[in-house]
């Protein structure tokens, strides 16, 4: 039925949005699918809302005993996804450096740590998730195109380091998931209407829309020191 059917896959960051939506999708394929998380609420809401056999493991990758414990038990993984970040973002003279440096910490750090650490079978697949910021920067969101272009970076090193096993990245753009909830509902469609009227695709995107990408980078037994941009077009709209 699919190629992944019986593949380990660990999501970690997979209790939602683009996590949650790798996870559903690699299930779907027949996968044996980890997701893990800091927030155990969390995950049990994802194990309920993706409807299929799962597992789940709390992880806070922002702690490196807790990380290299984490990575020293079971098996190797056929494919991991790092999705996991907590980052605070703004304009750099005005972002307290106490966020800018949390940020780093989570988004940057927290895949270099899980990279440096899993063990991942010969052929298999690690991917980073970026973002689009790092080739269109925003004079507010600064240190995020920053993280997100040392994610690139990152992942073209690794698919050298951790050759044979296929390291690559995905760079989202405006993606409707769960980051957005701090906004009242008004306000967050508007901010999707106006992304939607600039994207050549007319729309903004979708977890799923992700989780596709992800899944060919996985799939993709020549793929490795790639970023798939996927991002309706935004990093040439005008």
């Amino acid at each position: 039925m699919s190629e992944f059917r019986g593949n380990r896959v660990l999501i970690v960051g997979g209790s939602s949005g683009i996590g949650q939506a790798c996870a559903a999708a690699f299930a779907g394929q027949g996968a044996q699918v980890t997701i893990a998380s800091r927030s155990q609420e969390k995950l049990e809401a994802a194990e309920n809302a993706i409807g299929v056999p799962i597992t789940i493991a709390r992880l806070d990758v922002t702690d490196d005993a807790a990380v290299e414990a984490f990575f020293a038990q079971g098996e190797p993984w056929d494919h991991v996804v790092v999705s996991a970040a907590q980052a605070q973002s703004g304009p750099a003279r005005k972002l307290p450096l106490s966020d800018a440096y949390q940020a780093m910490h989570s988004k940057f750090w927290g895949a270099y740590r899980v990279a440096r650490v899993v063990r991942i079978r010969d052929g298999g697949s690690l991917t980073l998730i970026s973002g689009f910021l790092a080739v269109r920067p925003r004079a507010t969101s600064v240190l995020q195109g920053a993280i997100n272009a040392a994610l690139d970076a990152l992942a073209r090193g690794l698919a050298l380091e951790l050759a044979p096993v296929r390291v690559n990245s995905v760079s989202p753009g405006i993606i409707a998931t769960p980051l957005w909830n701090g906004m009242t509902i008004e306000a967050r469609t508007t901010v999707f209407e106006d992304t939607a009227k600039r994207l050549p695709v007319r729309r903004v995107g979708t977890a799923e829309d992700v989780a596709k990408a992800v899944l060919y980078l996985a799939a993709t037994g020549f793929a490795t020191g790639s970023t798939v941009l996927l991002d309706g077009g935004g990093a040439i709209a005008a």
